[in-house]
């Protein structure tokens, strides 16, 4: 289980390779999936995953786009209303998409993981949401509750405490709770009002109707943030004792995200101060005990997540990283994205366009790509990276048939540089992310990206690294 260092915290090392960058949710990423990718083509790859020997587990992600009010450093697919028979219109529609993914795949296929992401899929009534699962059950082979993990992010603001103990009642064991940032000041300019007293209700809610854990989001880089109060935050979160942390740099992108133009530039803190508040966030996390997992992600040890790393079954995917390594992800709602052997697939971003597909009987694919087998290993290496900050050229290469360091000639140069400036360790056997290394983790991937441009900076629909 990896712990961060943090006599080893470089700040002009973290300045220097703050660049944009892809957060490997997938390789290869969303801005490589074509139109020309449609609904035969899904089609027909799942059902050659239904033709595996031994049938291979499915996860589940259900989108539900809506929120009631924005906040303005949100750059996720989301829709503004108070409107809840918008919902109601949502699920009737959502459960034909369910209906007719569901038969894609033999009934045999074991669901393992079941997510509701968003916008705020709390939007939904506690009824609601039961019902959704109930539906799912009907047309797909989901697990029994104990080897089932079915998750949920909730909005603290907009749910109460016996509304956890009918989402508990309805199978959830697990959840994900919306904080950023405690402090009035920053709350009061991302539009985001949210007390400690009502977090803190809904976290010992979790616990008390027996959720198996709770994670806690917070933000590091908000406008009018200071380490003062960031502390306070953190004093507040960490009395709560979440199960996980996920702490996210925030991606200051206007030109993509409408809300964020009502982010004023100059409130944002300097970038010595961003890396200050990570650097305090990363110290007072290692002090408590919690196991740093990779990129954003802290566990306690006794945690899934922390298990999974340790006996390396780590897995990164659209809904960050999961226990779930050998499962096909399959996408339900707008925008979802599915992972179906070696394909991707994603819906429609606007609603219109979902509505249009469902209405028409027809599976709402929008775009998407099948993997080349230079993906596959490319996905593989990737992953392993993102997982575990580590890698075995021989294993790789008995995987794929190659010889590592010849096929990755051009990777393994781009390393070595990492390597001067104590990002990775390299050697005969393979590579290993040093304690530097392991808040960019990003970086080394990109090294084995080949979508990526060498002779400029990456895209700007990436985030920055740190």
């Amino acid at each position: 289980m990896a712990s961060l260092s943090t006599a080893l915290f470089d700040p002009d090392l973290l300045r220097r390779y703050d660049v944009p960058g892809p957060r490997y949710t997938s390789y290869p990423t969303a801005p490589q999936f074509s139109p020309g990718f449609g609904e035969a083509d899904l089609r027909r790859m799942a059902e050659a995953t239904n033709g595996d020997p031994i049938p291979r587990p499915l996860s589940l992600y259900v989108h539900i786009p809506f929120c009631t009010s924005p906040c303005f450093y949100c750059g996720c697919n989301r829709i503004i209303t108070r409107d809840t028979a918008r919902g109601e219109a949502y699920l009737t529609r959502l459960y034909r998409e369910i209906g007719m993914m569901s038969a894609l795949f033999d009934r045999d296929r074991e669901v393992v993981q079941l997510h509701f992401g968003g916008g705020t899929p709390n939007f939904l009534s506690p009824a609601q949401l039961a019902e959704t699962v109930d539906v799912m059950r009907r047309h797909f082979h989901l697990a029994r509750d104990a080897h089932l993990d079915c998750s949920i992010e909730l909005d603290p603001r907009f749910v109460s405490p016996g509304e956890i103990g009918q989402l508990a009642e309805a199978g959830f064991n697990r959840t994900s709770l919306g904080v950023q940032d405690f402090d009035p000041a920053v709350q009061e300019a991302v539009n985001r009002i949210q007390s400690v007293e009502q977090t803190v209700a809904v976290i010992h809610a979790c616990r008390a109707y027996g959720m198996r854990s709770v994670n806690v989001d917070l933000i590091y880089g908000l406008p009018r943030q200071t380490l003062a109060g960031f502390d306070r935050t953190l004093d507040a979160a960490l009395d709560a004792r979440p199960d996980r942390f996920a702490i996210y740099s925030y991606a200051h992108l206007p030109a993509l995200f409408r809300p964020q133009r009502r982010i004023r530039d100059e409130e944002l803190p300097a970038p010595e101060v961003k890396l200050a508040l990570l650097q305090r966030a990363i110290d007072r996390l290692d002090q408590a005990g919690y196991v740093y997992i990779g990129m954003d992600h802290f566990a306690l040890p006794g945690d899934d997540l922390a298990i999974a790393q340790a006996r390396g079954g780590l897995h990164r995917n659209f809904m960050g990283y999961t226990t779930c390594a050998d499962s096909d992800l399959v996408g339900l709602g707008v925008s979802a994205i599915s992972h179906v052997g070696e394909s991707f697939s994603q819906n429609p971003r606007d609603l219109h366009s979902w509505e249009q597909a469902i209405d028409d009987g027809r599976l709402p694919v929008w775009r998407g790509m099948r993997m080349s087998q230079d993906d596959v290993l490319r996905a593989d290496v990737i992953q392993q990276l993102m997982c575990h900050g580590e890698l075995d050229f021989e294993a790789v290469g008995r995987r794929h048939v190659i010889d590592f360091r010849e096929y990755f000639a051009d990777a393994m140069q781009r390393l070595a540089v990492l390597a001067d400036d104590g990002l990775v360790e390299l050697s005969a056997a393979g590579l290993r992310a040093t304690s530097r290394g392991k808040l960019l983790l990003r970086i080394i991937a990109m090294c084995f990206d080949r979508y990526l441009p060498r002779s400029a900076p990456a895209p700007t629909q990436f985030s920055r690294t740190v």
